[in-house]
């Protein structure tokens, strides 16, 4: 299938209650104007209203609104989200260190669940800027371990080795976006996927099977990315979510969500491991 065919998926075959655990929203700009798409080109506004009418039509019941790091830390945009929507959301924020208890706790109670931790390398430099540093985290980590928070690592699964011993001293559990964002070229035997691998034995690390779109090497139908996806879910499927990383902000072209579903179902054939990934798995990390 080439980017320019229709996706297999006419009326998409997900299990009734599916997680999407991985989206961002932006904007309406006239009410959040910090919530702009940061460096990205594709800024049009994507707010939480058009992401609902996305999961209706693709029959999922409910999501994870990863903040956008381009907003910035009053996560203003994706609070006013949760607190109009609370039966279908829950969120990762991006927090200060200098935040006060009170409000860890509204928004522990809106629904936030954990940061994001820019810690992303590629082709050893950093891939972006802004967003929360690794010192954030570990001066927040007491704080939002005891909500039951969890870091979400931006990390190529290749730094996972050195990052490991700093940061397992943490009373928190991680969670690995985008499988690592290792090039699909480079092999699912690669040293970083191995090690993910490991850690997801472990159970204390969680990975999102999303970002196909970005590792991938040769586009849609994202079948170099197959091997990658298989081995994380073999390596323990109990620790596996899966997103589609709406609305796809950046250079590259954005996917057609139908065609991540066919590559999801491709990789995920049997139903009782597609239902723990799509629907058990996410309500115990984000306490749905």
């Amino acid at each position: 299938m080439s980017a320019g065919e229709p996706s297999t998926v006419e009326t998409p075959r997900l299990p009734a209650g599916s997680y999407d655990c991985h989206v961002h929203i932006y904007g309406p700009y006239d009410r959040f104007p910090g919530s702009e798409a940061g460096q990205h080109t594709s800024a049009a506004a994507k707010p939480v209203e058009d992401l609902l009418a996305l999961w209706d039509r693709l029959g999922i019941a409910k999501g994870v609104i990863v903040h956008a790091r381009g907003a910035g830390a009053d996560n203003a945009v994706t609070y006013d989200a949760l607190l109009r929507h609370p039966d279908r959301l829950r969120a990762i924020g991006l927090v200060d260190p200098a935040i006060t208890d009170k409000r860890l706790d509204e928004l522990t109670e809106a629904g936030f669940r954990g940061v994001r931790i820019n810690l992303l390398r590629l082709g050893g430099k950093k891939y972006a800027e802004g967003g929360m540093t690794l010192e954030d985290l570990e001066a927040l980590a007491n704080r939002i371990g005891e909500r039951g928070w969890h870091a979400q690592l931006w990390v190529a699964a290749a730094d996972l080795a050195e990052l490991a011993p700093r940061i397992e001293k943490l009373p928190l559990d991680f969670v690995i976006d985008h499988m690592g964002r290792t090039p699909a070229n480079e092999g699912a035997d690669n040293p970083g996927t191995r090690e993910l691998r490991e850690k997801l034995k472990t159970g204390r690390y969680w990975t999102k099977i999303s970002g196909a779109d970005r590792n991938s090497q040769i586009g849609a139908p994202f079948t170099d990315t197959e091997p990658f996806m298989r081995a994380l879910v073999e390596a323990n499927p109990d620790r596996v979510v899966w997103g589609t990383d709406w609305p796809h902000v950046g250079d590259h072209v954005p996917p057609r969500e139908e065609d991540l579903i066919d590559l999801l179902l491709r990789v995920v054939t049997d139903e009782a491991t597609l239902h723990k990934i799509l629907v058990e798995n996410p309500k115990v990390l984000y306490g749905f």
